[in-house]
């Protein structure tokens, strides 16, 4: 079966929830109806990609991909990506840096004129695999209210 990296489908739910145990959640989220309308939302959001790469049928890393609508740079979008994620077991073998090309692959068909991300680490080895990835921390200065 091997690897595959492709957008999640309605049936990846918990498979992602369980992913997002080594990303900053403390626990799984209740299984709701308010859960699952923001999954479908989530999923029938043409601007909204779920990026997960699965490994013998198992998901293993995962990033977000938003495609945000845009009236400057030529009236050409951006994309942000958030939730990037690599299971504890699996680290270091290019899984999440697939997800981000495949990222990146969707931002340039989508007509992106940039993509961003942020990070809270502050570990050298995160920041250098974002640079790696071809991110920069130069171009910008990020800000963050939390609400």
């Amino acid at each position: 079966m091997g690897k595959r990296i492709r957008e999640a489908d309605k049936n990846d739910l918990d498979g992602i929830l369980q992913l997002y145990l080594y990303l900053h959640e403390k626990s799984i989220p209740e299984d709701s109806e308010h859960l699952r309308n923001m999954w479908g939302s989530i999923i029938n959001d043409k601007n909204h990609h779920m990026i997960v790469c699965e490994v013998e049928g198992k998901i293993v890393a995962s990033c977000v991909c938003v495609i945000i609508p845009n009236l400057t740079r030529n009236v050409r979008p951006y994309a942000f990506i958030e939730n990037v994620v690599t299971h504890g077991d699996y680290r270091e073998k290019g899984y999440a840096t697939d997800c981000l090309n495949f990222a990146r692959k969707i931002a340039e068909e989508n007509n992106c004129y940039k993509m961003m991300l942020l990070t809270g680490s502050k570990e050298e080895s995160t920041l250098n695999f974002y640079r790696n990835a071809g991110y920069n921390s130069s171009d910008k200065t990020a800000f963050i209210q939390w609400i």
